[in-house]
């Protein structure tokens, strides 16, 4: 027995989810951050990419939001997935991202970037030239190399990576040491400087690892994975947060390619990422929100146009097809889609992203429910996901987003 789909004003009717990008909690959507100051306070500009996908961004978005420095933020294309914009490359002409407007004066380089605003601003705990900072910022490089080896690097045979994983694990023990040198679950005494450099890479370690090698870096290490809880317990990070699908499909074209190593775990974490369920993958594990599904809800709805118009199937049948999706979510009750729907819904779970559309649980929600309407209909997926670029993400096409 399934129900007939809600009406776009009845799906209105469910939620209330509202966030204030200028004053509220750290978010994606901002554009001004004022955190109680006024606009008159602001001297930065942060210049990030659209998505919420590079890494370097994260680092200095981080940084200000638990710095809580007034600043303002002008989001730009990253060349895997659209053209970058003229006006930005006049500012920068390499058009390399991240890169702040410091009191007017261009900075780009995170570290130089971080540097510069700790002498405007002071440091977090601990600054970027500590003498404790250092060693651990050299730590995350080395990890970072060997998290490149071997996810990014073909083998041409078992032994080969074998050699990569174990090269890998060598590093990550001494993270672990690190981890366990101090009472504290961050890298020092307190959460500071070593933890924000550590954040972006270690959070996509932890995605294309498990989804490429079968490796599951959080559940593996426990100390790294009490840093995890530490940092889930931040409203700042929770808010820069991706989840696993995001950054395995955002990776491949900003890193070369990400191999597969095709072994049995491989690929059972390859197909819950890819078709869920997406609770309980070591991505989050902080309680979910009462209100994940008005988030999900209402974000769609929001952009629900631009959603609909991308979507390569027919748009009347996709309309009626995400209202079906949407109902399953709001109510738990089964809305069978139309038929020949499949497609299209599975299109548009393969497209998420997290945070640039909404948090990790309110994502998790919203794939669920597509998947489950999508079943209803067929078992047809979506085109695959592009390894070379992410066009299919072009900004170009979400004009109001």
């Amino acid at each position: 027995m399934t129900i007939a789909p809600l009406n776009w004003t009845e799906l209105e009717s469910l939620t209330d989810f509202h966030i204030d990008t200028v004053n509220g909690s750290t978010n994606s959507q901002a554009r001004l951050r004022l955190f109680g100051h006024t606009e008159a306070d602001v001297r930065v500009t942060l210049y990030r990419d659209n998505h919420a996908w590079c890494p370097y961004c994260q680092k200095i978005w981080l940084w200000l939001e638990e710095k809580q420095i007034p600043y303002r933020i002008e989001k730009v294309t990253m060349f895997c997935y659209g053209e970058k914009e003229s006006w930005y490359k006049r500012i920068v002409p390499s058009g390399m991202l991240p890169a702040i407007a410091l009191d007017g004066k261009i900075i780009t380089e995170s570290d130089d970037i971080l540097i510069a605003l700790e002498k405007v601003f002071g440091s977090l705990s601990h600054s970027m030239l500590d003498a404790q900072v250092i060693p651990i910022r050299r730590l995350e490089r080395t990890l970072f190399r060997a998290w490149c080896e071997w996810l990014c690097r073909p083998v041409s045979s078992a032994a080969q990576e074998q050699r990569h994983r174990q090269q890998f694990i060598e590093v990550i023990q001494k993270v672990e040491a690190v981890l366990g040198s101090t009472p504290s679950p961050y890298f020092l005494e307190d959460f500071g400087t070593a933890d924000v450099i550590f954040t972006p890479y270690v959070e996509r370690m932890n995605a294309s690892l498990y989804y490429y090698k079968g490796y599951s870096l959080r559940e593996d290490n426990p100390r790294m994975s009490a840093w995890f809880d530490a940092m889930e317990s931040r409203l700042t990070y929770r808010g820069t947060q991706s989840d696993f699908h995001t950054h395995a499909h955002d990776l491949p074209p900003q890193m070369g390619g990400c191999y597969e190593n095709g072994e049995p775990q491989m690929l059972i974490n390859k197909e819950r990422v890819d078709h869920g369920s997406w609770f309980g993958l070591p991505d989050v594990t902080y309680a979910e929100p009462e209100n994940s599904r008005q988030e999900a809800l209402q974000k769609v709805i929001k952009h629900r146009a631009n959603i609909i118009k991308v979507n390569p199937e027919d748009h009347k049948l996709f309309d009626e097809a995400l209202r079906c999706a949407l109902t399953n979510m709001m109510t738990g009750e089964d809305c069978a889609p139309p038929p020949n729907s499949d497609i299209a819904l599975r299109y548009l779970r393969d497209r998420i992203s997290v945070p640039r559309d909404m948090s990790i649980y309110a994502a998790k929600r919203l794939r669920e429910s597509l998947e489950k309407t999508a079943a209803l209909a067929g078992d047809r997926q979506s085109p695959p996901i592009p390894v070379r670029h992410r066009r299919d993400q072009d900004p170009a096409n979400f004009t109001s987003l």
